[in-house]
């Protein structure tokens, strides 16, 4: 057997060790890539982040690229936990550690935050302000309310205050155009809804409604930092009012990401109503179905609660009792306490898809909060 072949059957070996076996980055199973300059085992598509860093990282194939001796004993010596452990040394509890399919700007951030920056190391402490929980300012491109247009505008995150504030005009001493509390405050990234690969949602509670704000910055770490920073102003609120909580019970709740997200046409209550085409967004979270007239609205036209089984919430494949204008077949009925909800889909693959999303927030068992959330919507709407 050659050295090629030799060294190639010693690096599958290593990426097969529990250790090096989900990329060391964002946690993507069986890594094809590793950084021979770093030690760790990477995915393709973390590959490409740490190839643009050639004075930080150099990348190969453990299965197509030749690899000399001296490289795999590097790697052998290193791999993904001796690495972690010097680069992830201090990672905050609040700072958000991408997945596999989350966005590209996420992945290329936290990559480059943790081997060019060196964030996390303990090393260069004046970098932890930018994470720490505090005030954090800086000017972003914001969407209209009403229109499609993108405008400078300061935004001033306050732990303080525990607020986000934004302002219409560079003079602050002109007061905020919007105080949103931190405690109703959530971040998501949305590129491809936005336009834009570094598009931030912003939502919150209006008047017992959802706001959305839509920005985005030119900088992706920029951006990233913003999205930290409201996670290291939610971490501090909670510490607060869920006091005492450990990490593990605070951390999933400091970004609600939605369960599914997309196009159906609705009716009314009486069915018999024309359906018209509505965007929807279900979180698991919230428990809360929400429907909007196109991606980028900023109020909310109406919301339905998602309650468990044993309380008569239900779904099923189904047609309506009318399918007066709609242009859709491909039905679904939800059933709640005081209401029948029905949906039509454009493609039986959306069908099975919402109707998987609704049954795995029907299944979960429901907290205090959604009694009292379930109750103040039900009395909305009597």
């Amino acid at each position: 057997m050659g050295s090629w072949e030799r060294n190639k059957n010693l690096l599958l070996e290593m990426v097969r060790q529990p250790n090096n076996s989900l990329c060391a980055d964002c946690g993507a199973p069986e890594p094809d890539w590793a950084s021979y300059k770093l030690g760790v085992f990477v995915c393709m598509s973390c590959s490409g982040t740490h190839r643009n860093m050639p004075d930080v990282s150099r990348i190969k194939s453990i299965r197509l690229d030749n690899w000399e001796d001296d490289l795999v004993e590097f790697m052998r010596c290193h791999g993904n936990s001796t690495v972690k452990a010097r680069f992830e040394k201090m990672v905050p509890a609040f700072y958000y550690r991408p997945k596999e399919h989350d966005c590209v700007v996420l992945r290329e951030q936290w990559i480059r935050a943790k081997y060019e920056r060196q964030e996390f190391t303990g090393e260069h402490m004046h970098l932890k302000k930018v994470h720490s929980s505090g005030s954090y300012e800086g000017t972003l491109w914001k969407k209209g309310k009403k229109s499609k247009q993108f405008l400078k505008r300061r935004f001033v995150l306050s732990e303080r205050e525990l607020s986000l504030m934004y302002f219409n005009k560079e003079d602050l001493s002109r007061g905020p155009k919007a105080v949103i509390p931190v405690r109703d405050l959530n971040a998501a990234f949305q590129p491809e809804k936005i336009g834009h690969r570094h598009g931030l949602q912003i939502s919150y509670e209006k008047e017992e409604h959802t706001r959305n704000l839509f920005v985005y910055h030119e900088s992706g770490q920029e951006i990233v930092n913003w999205f930290n920073a409201i996670r290291a102003a939610r971490y501090a609120y909670l510490k607060v009012i869920l006091s005492p909580s450990n990490d593990s019970q605070l951390i999933p709740l400091l970004t609600r990401s939605s369960l599914k997200e997309g196009y159906m046409e609705k009716t009314g209550p009486k069915q018999r109503e024309p359906f018209k085409k509505r965007w929807f967004i279900l979180c698991s979270m919230d428990r809360k179905l929400l429907y909007f007239k196109t991606p980028m609205d900023a109020l909310e036209l109406g919301s339905v609660f998602i309650g468990t089984e044993a309380h008569g919430y239900s779904v099923r494949e189904s047609m309506p009792k009318s399918t007066i204008c709609n242009k859709w077949k491909c039905g679904i009925v939800v059933e709640t306490p005081n209401r029948q909800f029905a949906f039509m889909c454009e493609r039986e693959q959306d069908q099975r898809e919402w109707i998987k999303a609704f049954r795995q927030v029907i299944a979960q068992t429901m907290l205090p909060k959604h009694y009292a959330m379930e109750a103040n919507m039900c009395c909305r709407k009597s």
